[in-house]
């Protein structure tokens, strides 16, 4: 190394000077240097590092693109999990989330808001070790994401190294933002696939997680993808040396070297946020990127902990959406629709427009009053929105510009799919078809049977399901035990090999517990939640079967409705068929162990509460949680001082300090473990 160290000395005063051009260039807007100079200096680090590849580093502005393209992306899970925020859609839903975090604290009176700008783009989670970024994640499920940190090295408002004093010595720092295309880059690449002849992307957002899910590196790099920082997690160190409030969070993410949205603002009000929005509802539109609402955060970090989260968000934030667009368009078609419970969803088939950054070509009407109320016909010109900026709806009729040959829509008499009589009972707005022989509704049970929440059956996607119905192979759920593989060769795009996998992925599924099955099953109104305090009441399908309906309604969380349902369900004779047949091919219809009441005192964790934080050795927290279910216990997301018990593994956040402080016992896996076998 001594015989290199002219070498080494300028490896690194190379790149210090091109980490300072690029975030003078991407972050400040800036430029401290020509193109051609920049280049230069490139190519000189690029031959010294070819030439002593000892001294190549990760965090080396060489390494923003990847060499060869990436093969797959491996599914990790968060070091802390990406909550999805709460919406509000209007000034008096954001009160109304203002008014319920207040009463989880009542002694709070003034407190400071931080009003930042809803970025429509992809989620990332960048981790950095030692000052160096080591990993880039996808939101995914908000759980397990996919480790894309190749292509994440190649935008360049994401710093290789922290720009930070002492970064080295922050140990593990965790940077949440948004990765975006900006407008005129999203048009660009657009007028270059139109050329190619190639499908252009619906709206910067979807062409933002397309980029960075391609396998090649360089590509995404072409696409020049930008990024807003605007969370950070540090990991070993007293917050209060870093930062205690989200203001300050994001003053120290701009000092590590990040972009963060400059139109952010410290509120002192409610009523500074909503001047905010108000503010920016229309100054929007002339912004170079994309923005769907406003987030609002609780600035001090100390509330944020002490409110924690619900079972799907955070309560110290929420974000504040702006209507939905709306645009006008031409119906060129009503189509109707089979589900799986043999409910008629009517569909208009419109001319395709723009709508809230997507393209929108079919809304739902929903059911045949709203067709009436609507008064909708084909051929008419209607106005589209997006409810919760998710499903298309048609929100009225421009009945001027009617043709005049148009003809009122009417329900069919009969199933579309299957040719039987449809009917409407007596207090419903639905439709149905009520033959269990019908394609469209054998069709959508099996889907919902092989779902990921009831059997998993890997393999088994929508189009392979069709073809299993339509050539007669299938006419029952209990029909996919009797496949062989010899069957399935005989269809598109399926192998020997394919067909014997799908055929172990069918027989593994017999391996499902109970509350799965029930699930699968797709009684109406009976989700996997509601399935799982069906099975814990009733460990055998015979006692579910044999049991009253007023029994049934007095569970906590079922009720009336759902009691009604699986009452009747059982009364069908079809469906004790199915049963019959299940239990012949080893479903599992009764619990593996035993389940009794938590008030018959024989379960070990009965009447206690566990929180469950970080990565555990060997379970992961799906697997702990039915443990600590199936012992009688209760599993919450928050701690508080009806916590009985932390259960603790490697990276635990927040939850671990307000266990300590309140004094909650901690358990790790081993003690855990040892705890159910005493």
């Amino acid at each position: 190394m001594i015989q290199i160290q002219p070498e080494l000395n300028r490896v690194e005063e190379l790149r210090q000077l091109l980490q300072q051009a690029s975030y003078a260039y991407y972050v400040l807007d800036a430029p401290i240097m020509e193109d051609a100079v920049y280049d230069q200096l490139y190519r000189e680090l690029h031959q010294l590092e070819t030439q002593y590849p000892e001294l190549l580093t990760p965090d080396s502005p060489t390494q923003r693109v990847g060499e060869k393209p990436a093969t797959h992306f491996t599914s990790v899970r968060h070091n802390i999990p990406l909550y999805s925020l709460e919406n509000a859609f209007n000034l008096d839903e954001l009160q109304t989330w203002d008014q319920r975090w207040r009463r989880q604290v009542p002694k709070i009176d003034a407190v400071e808001y931080v009003a930042e700008l809803k970025i429509d783009g992809s989620a990332l989670a960048l981790t950095y070790e030692n000052g160096i970024l080591v990993r880039g994640v996808t939101r995914g499920d908000g759980v397990m994401g996919e480790d894309i940190t190749q292509n994440v090295r190649t935008i360049r408002s994401i710093p290789l190294r922290l720009n930070f004093v002492g970064a080295e010595s922050l140990g593990k720092v965790e940077v949440r933002g948004e990765a975006f295309l900006p407008l005129d880059v999203f048009k660009q690449i657009n007028e270059e696939r139109q050329k190619a002849g190639e499908q252009l992307f619906a709206n910067p957002r979807n062409a933002a997680a397309g980029t960075l899910r391609q396998l090649d590196s360089r590509i995404v790099a072409r696409r020049r993808l930008d990024f807003f920082a605007y969370t950070l997690h540090i990991s070993g160190m007293d917050d209060a040396s870093v930062a205690n409030t989200q203001w300050e969070a994001l003053e120290l993410l701009e000092q590590m070297g990040f972009r963060v949205n400059s139109q952010h603002k410290l509120c002192g009000s409610l009523a500074e946020v909503a001047e905010y929005y108000k503010y920016w509802d229309t100054e929007r539109l002339n912004l170079p990127y994309m923005t769907d609402g406003v987030v609002v955060k609780l600035n001090p970090f100390k509330l944020q902990e002490q409110l924690g989260f619900t079972q799907k968000f955070p309560r110290w934030a929420v974000a504040l959406k702006y209507p939905a667009e709306e645009a006008p368009t031409r119906v060129e078609n009503i189509a109707v629709n089979v589900g799986r419970t043999g409910a008629l969803t009517p569909l208009a088939e419109m001319r395709p427009v723009q709508l809230a950054g997507t393209t929108v070509a079919r809304a739902t009407l929903h059911n045949s009053d709203r067709i009436v109320q609507l008064d909708i016909r084909i051929g008419d010109t209607v106005i589209v929105r997006k409810a919760g900026e998710i499903i298309p709806e048609v929100v009225r009729v421009l009945k001027e510009l009617r043709p005049a040959d148009a003809q009122p829509f009417e329900m069919p008499t009969h199933c579309p799919v299957c040719g039987q009589l449809v009917v409407r009972e007596s207090g419903e707005a639905v439709t149905r078809c009520v033959n269990a022989s019908c394609p469209a509704i054998l069709k959508g049970e099996i889907e919902h049977w092989v779902s990921r929440d009831a059997l998993d059956i890997k393999g088994m996607g929508e189009k392979l399901v069709h073809q299993l119905v339509d050539r007669g192979l299938v006419h029952s759920i209990a029909d996919l035990y009797d496949l062989t593989a010899e069957a399935l060769c005989g269809l598109e795009r399926m192998g020997q090999k394919s067909a014997q996998k799908l055929i172990d992925a069918i027989a593994q599924s017999k391996n499902q517990p109970w509350s799965r099955v029930l699930y699968g099953l797709g009684i109406r109104h009976v989700g996997s939640v509601n399935a799982q305090l069906l099975t814990q009441k009733y460990p055998t399908v015979e006692q579910l079967a044999a049991a009253k309906q007023s029994d049934i309604a007095g569970i906590y969380g079922i009720g009336a409705e759902i009691a009604q349902s699986v009452y009747q369900w059982f009364r069908i004779r079809a469906n004790q068929v199915l049963i019959e047949r299940l239990q012949a091919a080893g479903l599992q219809l009764a619990a593996t162990e035993k389940t009794t009441d938590v008030s018959d005192g024989n379960q070990k964790l009965a009447d206690k509460t566990f929180v469950i934080t970080g990565t555990l050795p060997n379970l992961t927290r799906d697997e702990a949680k039915d443990l600590i279910q199936k012992a009688g216990g209760k599993v919450t997301n928050s701690v508080s001082k009806k916590t009985d018990y932390l259960l603790v593994g490697e990276d635990a956040g927040s939850k671990l300090e307000k266990a300590q402080t309140l004094g909650i016992t901690q358990l790790s896996e081993a003690q855990f473990l040892e705890m159910l076998e005493d």
